[in-house]
């Protein structure tokens, strides 16, 4: 299992969706998400079909966050062109982890 830290600090357990069908699949068909979901490569999501709200930050190649959002179901985010992955988490998470533009993450197995 993966998890994701900042500054040593585990803040959830996380998934990975890095192949093609993983990316598209994303979190759509389920009630929600225990943990942190990264989809790499991607500069943009969306919450079509999805059931719950979820917390997006953008992240660039190093995995420092550059910008984070709410999103409502039925949505479609703005491309962020300097964005190599995002990283959802359910809606509340990231104010509960304190994330913030700036904060740098770390993947460790």
């Amino acid at each position: 299992m993966a998890w994701l830290v900042r500054e040593g600090d585990v803040l959830a357990s996380l998934e990975t969706a890095d192949s093609f069908v993983s990316r598209l699949r994303g979190l759509l068909g389920r009630d929600g998400i225990d943990g942190a979901y990264l989809i790499k490569p991607a500069m943009s999501v969306h919450t079509l079909g999805m059931r719950f709200p979820i917390d997006v930050a953008y992240c660039d190649g190093g995995l420092t966050v550059i910008g984070t959002v709410t999103m409502r179901p039925n949505r479609v985010g703005i491309l962020r062109p300097r964005a190599r992955c995002v990283i959802e988490a359910h809606a509340g998470a990231f104010e509960r982890w304190h994330l913030r533009a700036g904060d740098k993450l770390e993947i460790r197995s």
